[in-house]
């Protein structure tokens, strides 16, 4: 709810909390209410290990819901699994992980970094530039683009990262258009995009016909991106996700128009908030479903059944602990709303471990390394 991650986990938060708020509303669960405890990561993954396990061990909590970054998800891991309690975890990732005590509500690498990197090859260019935020999810995301982009014949010109809460990008942006890109692939996450789109508007890079792909900025991101630097041009660019605001259908529309009714007319939605909320459905779901708290009787349950949801059905994969999403791309509008330009038109089964040329012992490898050299830890740890 602090420091670098806040633009994007408050809203998060408050999606999380109106499922809770609407399941309290309609009964409640088998005779009880539920009860929120909310606590304040800061944006630092040892502040998330320590609160998540006091929320087990002190708070006696049935069911987390939570974490953003890959690093904070990778912190308080063991600790799930150490206690057997259960985390829903609503973000899009790298993949390369699967948890007996997580519940993945967002896209694997081939529901969202694949089918982006094939779409923007095929329609906006074949030459690309990588930009990310120092930590686990922009480091293994952007290998798997440069095996995507071997096996299409793609080129890439350039690969920068910055420490999260960067806000120096001159360098980058200089880079990027002395190389000049046919698209951008961004991966920075929180409050640092601003200074990185600022950049890049200054350079005249936007205007010179080079988009930008985002796979962490969504319609609440680009509404604080707005509202904190008014000048920025963001219309134009393109960003993959699972969910947008903008799908046109009952659900949806009626889903909106309830956050909106909570959160006011100018409030906006993206796929890690709904994902919040599809997660509090779900878990809900199970529950009612066996009448019972017991963690792995709700987490069975969850196998046996499609849910509607505002996205489209969704489904779990018993093998994964993933669901099965479909991917959509949006193309930014004035309005900082997206129009959905390509959808696989279908669910895709997540694969954590993408099919590329790196076998399951190389990414293992890999990812150790990476952890390794940030001296164990999932991220940077350098002071900015």
């Amino acid at each position: 709810l602090t420091g670098t991650m806040a633009e994007s986990e408050i809203p998060l938060k408050n999606a999380t909390l109106m499922a809770i708020d609407e399941i309290n509303e309609s009964g409640g669960l088998i005779g009880k209410k539920i009860v929120p405890i909310v606590v304040d990561g800061k944006s630092d993954w040892p502040t998330s290990a320590k609160e998540a396990e006091r929320l087990i061990v002190e708070e006696k909590v049935k069911v987390v819901f939570g974490c953003w970054t890959s690093a904070c998800r990778k912190t308080v891991k063991p600790i799930f699994e150490k206690y057997n309690n259960l985390l829903f975890y609503p973000l899009q990732y790298e993949g390369l992980e699967s948890s007996p005590n997580i519940i993945y509500t967002g896209a694997t690498a081939n529901q969202q970094i694949i089918p982006a990197i094939r779409w923007s090859y095929d329609n906006l260019g074949k030459k690309f530039f990588l930009v990310g935020s120092d930590y686990i999810f922009p480091r293994v995301a952007n290998k798997i683009v440069k095996l995507v982009l071997e096996a299409l014949g793609g080129t890439l010109l350039g690969e920068e990262y910055v420490l999260l809460g960067s806000n120096d990008f001159s360098k980058i942006a200089e880079k990027i258009a002395k190389t000049k890109p046919d698209v951008i692939i961004n991966t920075i996450n929180g409050d640092s995009n601003i200074s990185f789109m600022k950049e890049i508007q200054k350079l005249n890079i936007w205007t010179n016909k080079t988009p930008v792909m985002f796979f962490s900025v969504g319609e609440s991101e680009l509404q604080a991106m707005k509202d904190l630097s008014p000048n920025l041009k963001l219309e134009g660019n393109y960003a993959c996700w699972n969910y947008f605001q903008s799908i046109d259908s009952v659900a949806n529309k009626n889903f909106v128009a309830r956050f909106k009714k909570k959160f006011g007319e100018n409030s906006t939605i993206n796929d890690p908030m709904f994902n919040g909320y599809l997660g509090v459905n779900l878990w809900s779901t199970a529950v009612k479903n066996s009448l019972n708290e017991d963690i792995y009787k709700n987490k069975r349950l969850l196998y046996h059944f499609a849910y509607p949801s505002p996205e489209g059905v969704v489904s779990f994969d018993r093998e994964t602990n993933h669901l099965w999403k479909t991917v959509r791309i949006g193309k930014i509008k004035k309005d900082l709303q997206f129009e959905i330009i390509w959808s696989s038109g279908r669910p895709i089964r997540p694969r954590p471990y993408p099919e590329t040329r790196f076998s399951r012992k190389e990414w293992k490898q890999f990812v150790e390394d990476l952890y390794e050299g940030w001296g164990r830890h999932w991220a940077n740890v350098k002071k900015i």
